[in-house]
């Protein structure tokens, strides 16, 4: 089950809730008992890397992906030394 963010338009109070994908959303402030609640877009806490995933398996050509970009060493300290 995803969580949700929300935020009361009343009081600006944040609040966070577990929910079925399928459930109505919140729209009463569990702090000011108000209708006011605003469910908020926020990005997805996980990003899908690696072997198995569109970013890798199916891009061609020269274009970087994320799996690459993070497993590679790097070459070497940049002050020289």
């Amino acid at each position: 089950m995803p969580i949700y963010e929300y935020q009361c338009q009343a009081c600006g109070n944040e609040h966070e809730a577990l929910q079925k994908m399928s459930a109505e959303p919140l729209v009463t402030c569990p702090a000011c008992n108000e209708p006011e609640l605003k469910k908020k877009i926020s990005a997805a806490g996980f990003r899908l890397k690696g072997n198995g995933w569109y970013e890798t398996d199916f891009k061609g050509g020269s274009k970087k992906n994320a799996a690459e970009a993070t497993s590679k060493p790097s070459g070497g300290c940049s002050d020289g030394g």
